[in-house]
């Protein structure tokens, strides 16, 4: 019999974040990689062509990524690296549907930022970034109204972020 305790420890809001920055990073070369076949299997010869298909596909190219991730071993690599694990809230391994939601509801991170320099019609890419960094800021100081410190969107798809020991 397996005594092993389940860790169920919340990470700081420092290790999440780090570990957000370093999927951004991870997320680009995925970006780079998928837009690149994108545009040789179309015969891109225009950044402006089909950009609109170019944006839906690397939506669900990232989207399969991190779903596959969740729901194979409730970690990305960058979640690895930071030693922290996605499951539900009972901190079990979550499933395909989960996945799915916890993908859409990360875009709220982004998301208002983006539709509020739309409504405005901001042009400018510093006011668009101080919108969409706006954003990200209120998204973050979600994690503190929730008693385990999860971020609005965990709550809300029934998962959480636990620190996982070194191995």
């Amino acid at each position: 019999m397996n005594t092993t305790a389940i860790p169920t420890t919340t990470p700081s809001l420092k290790r999440r974040l780090a570990s957000m920055t370093y999927e951004a990073m991870l997320l680009f070369g995925v970006a780079f990689v998928s837009g690149l076949v994108f545009a040789t299997a179309m015969q891109q010869k225009h950044a402006l062509y089909m950009r609109h298909t170019l944006q839906a596909f690397l939506f669900v190219v990232i989207g399969l990524y991190f779903i596959w991730c969740w729901v194979r071993s409730g970690q990305t690599l960058a979640m690895k690296t930071w030693h922290v694990k996605l499951v539900t809230v009972d901190n079990m391994p979550i499933d395909f549907r989960r996945a799915t939601i916890r993908y859409f509801l990360g875009w709220m991170w982004v998301l208002p930022g983006l539709l509020a320099a739309w409504a405005l019609d901001v042009k400018d890419t510093t006011s668009v970034s101080l919108l969409i960094g706006g954003n990200v800021v209120l998204w973050t100081l979600t994690a503190f109204l929730d008693p385990q410190r999860q971020f609005l969107h965990d709550r809300i798809a029934g998962t959480r972020i636990i620190q996982v020991p070194k191995q």
